[in-house]
């Protein structure tokens, strides 16, 4: 004897079997750690359970009783009641993955592994469930269902008539499956929208699978500038002069002491030259590079009236140039001053101090807004000793010297003079000038770029005379940065971030289409859809670190066209259904690349042409029958 419950009831038992098991699993997942088992943790989370998954009783309920009178086998019924169950899922894994985390367990994964991990256990204890409760679900289905009622097929039997001829000869039949048909839509509507929500979270694996492969490349990339030489940043010459003066100690005592004296050139005129190197480690490529920079000019030697000239200890006096790493110096540093030839050493004659603004993330995710950060480090450079005395005041003391310098990235200077011009010239035609200043002229072509910066006396915040050295270098460096232009994995995620588009509009056309030709697709058939767009970002990934990125991106929209226009052509059979999949899947894709390499006028160009999407979706769906009612349909 079949045992029939009503959907309520049904509902009623699944509701509380499912919410048991996993009241009984978050119990043993807290409580193992722990080592405790304290039953009132069971009964705290059964209860919350009970009370925040009322939703999804209601959702049971409804969905059941819909089910119940659908036209449809009950196996499909049945997976479309679990796809159902796991939608409504979704939110409550999102929620126990920021409440509950990874139980205490000692490993570490990200925010939607955490879903991932809270979302298979609810859909397992909803499994188990459904099992337990197999027969009863059954013997609801196929009772209420019309093609499993044996007198009604009994009857169609023994009258023979058509399907249309039942539909003309008995108008309430007719409505009621015009409601039927109508409930159908809605509900796979629904599943439908549940689904293109579902698929985000692979789409958020992508996105740290990009992250976790561009911060292999950074490593990479330190790796190899380590055994080479790190962005450098040139400063001066400039003068070190020692000098003496008495002050009172805490006794009231006189004390001489030694203070520190900074002069500055007059006039400096560097000329530089940047010769970039690809360095290829594994499949990435580390940009590189030499540079030869000629720098001349003069000092003024002058000293402030608060000093007197005998109080200057000109034997301490040191030639001083300041640089960021010393394994960027390929050859021996020798300096023309004031006429004689001086060679310098590493070291300068005392510990000076530059600060260094940064931004570092808010917290350890990264998902605040940065913070800006300053920090300090001592400055190391090149000094030698030189030649002075009384007799060099208010005299020019002229100075030349050619250093080449290899590094990463960028090369900065420090404008440390009353007068100066900067030129810097390379074959590398994608640069990026940063820093404090911008050039005042530049040249950039394929063959490269030249740009030149100028500065006087009011451009500085201090005189050629410094007592206290210790500045900002964030405020004062500028110079040019070698960019390469195909920055694959910027690109990338800006691509993932779209991921909404591709797969909403995509599922949308195969709704209208499948709406208009009247061709059904199975939930299944859209998941494997969605996964093809997701694997999409998965192929542009990976082909861009081989590849430049446009030609990588043609590859892999290609290939996924190509795979869903073959898809739609084997459902629904119809060539010219699986050209309108190519041309308006072609469009969308390149719309999406549009994007990629817009950026200022992204924004503007994305809403303008999402209107004109929706514009044409309302269009081509203005003649679909929703109510699927044939009053509707014969005017």
């Amino acid at each position: 004897m079949k045992i029939i419950y009503s959907s309520t009831k049904l509902a009623f038992l699944i509701w509380v079997i499912t919410n048991l098991l996993i009241a009984l699993c978050y119990f043993f997942f807290i409580s193992i750690p722990r080592r405790e088992l304290e039953l009132y943790i069971f009964f705290a989370i059964l209860i919350c359970g009970i009370i925040l998954s009322i939703p999804f009783f209601l959702i049971v309920t409804l969905s059941l009783k819909i089910l119940s009178k659908w036209y449809k086998s009950p196996k499909t019924k049945l997976e479309s009641f679990f796809v159902i169950c796991l939608i409504t899922q979704i939110p409550y894994s999102l929620l126990n993955a920021e409440f509950f985390g990874t139980f205490s367990f000692q490993f570490e994964i990200s925010y939607w592994g955490k879903t991932l991990l809270h979302l298979g256990i609810l859909s397992s204890c909803t499994c188990i469930s459904l099992f337990l409760f197999n027969k009863q679900f059954t013997n609801l289905l196929t009772t209420n269902s019309p093609f499993m009622d044996t007198n009604q097929f009994n009857d169609v039997t023994s009258s023979k008539p058509t399907e249309n001829q039942q539909k003309s000869n008995n108008p309430s039949l007719r409505n009621d499956m015009e409601q039927k048909k109508s409930s159908r839509i809605l509900i796979k509507g629904l599943i439908t929208a549940g689904l293109i929500l579902g698929l985000l979270i692979p789409t958020a694996f992508v996105q740290n699978l990009v992250t976790e492969r561009e911060t292999r490349h950074q490593e990479v990339v330190k790796e190899v500038t380590k055994g080479w030489a790190t962005d450098q940043t040139l400063t001066g010459p400039y003068l070190y002069i020692p000098y003496t003066t008495t002050v009172k100690d805490n006794e009231n005592k006189d004390v001489t002491i030694t203070r520190d004296l900074f002069l500055l050139p007059e006039n400096q005129n560097v000329d530089g030259e940047v010769i970039p190197e690809i360095r290829p480690r594994s499949i990435y490529k580390v940009l590189l590079y030499r540079s030869k920079i000629k720098n001349m000019g003069n000092f003024n030697l002058q000293i402030p009236k608060d000093i007197a000239p005998e109080s200057i200890v000109w034997k301490d006096a040191k030639l001083c140039l300041g640089i960021t790493d010393y394994k960027g110096i390929e050859e021996k540093v020798s300096i023309q001053f004031n006429g004689a030839r001086v060679d310098v050493a590493p070291g300068l004659p005392i510990k000076l101090t530059e600060v260094i603004s940064t931004t570092a993330p808010a917290s350890e995710n990264g998902s605040e807004n940065n913070v800006a950060k300053q920090e300090t480090r001592e400055s190391i450079g090149l000094s030698a000793p030189v030649t002075l005395s009384v007799l060099d005041l208010a005299k020019p003391l002229s100075f030349a010297f050619e250093i080449k310098l290899k590094g990463s990235e960028q090369l900065h200077f420090m404008p440390l003079s009353a007068n100066s011009n900067y030129t810097i010239k390379s074959s590398w035609a994608s640069p990026k000038f940063d820093g404090n200043n911008l050039p005042n002229t530049r040249k950039v072509s394929n063959e490269g770029f030249e740009a030149k910066w100028s500065f006087n006396n009011a451009n500085l915040p201090f005189g050629t005379v410094v007592k206290d050295f210790n500045f900002n270098k964030q405020n004062l460096a500028f110079g040019v940065s070698l960019v390469q232009p195909a920055d694959q994995y910027a690109k990338t995620m800006r691509s993932v971030k779209y991921a909404i588009l591709f797969i909403g509009l995509t599922f949308a056309l195969f709704f209208i289409i499948e709406l208009m030709q009247h061709k059904p697709m199975h939930p299944i058939q859209y998941i494997l859809i969605g996964m093809a767009l997701v694997i999409f970002f998965t192929l542009l990934l990976s082909i861009s670190e081989f590849i430049p990125f446009d030609i990588a991106y043609l590859i892999a929209a290609f290939a996924t066209i190509l795979l869903i226009t073959i898809y739609a052509k084997a459902h629904f059979g119809s060539a010219k259904s699986a050209s309108v999949f190519a041309s308006l899947l072609s469009g969308l894709y390149a719309f999406i690349f549009v994007l990629i390499r817009l950026e200022d006028a992204a924004l503007l160009v994305g809403s303008i042409g999402l209107f004109i999407i929706l514009a044409l979706i309302m269009f081509g769906s203005r003649k679909i029958n929703w109510y699927q009612s044939s009053l509707h349909t014969e005017s």
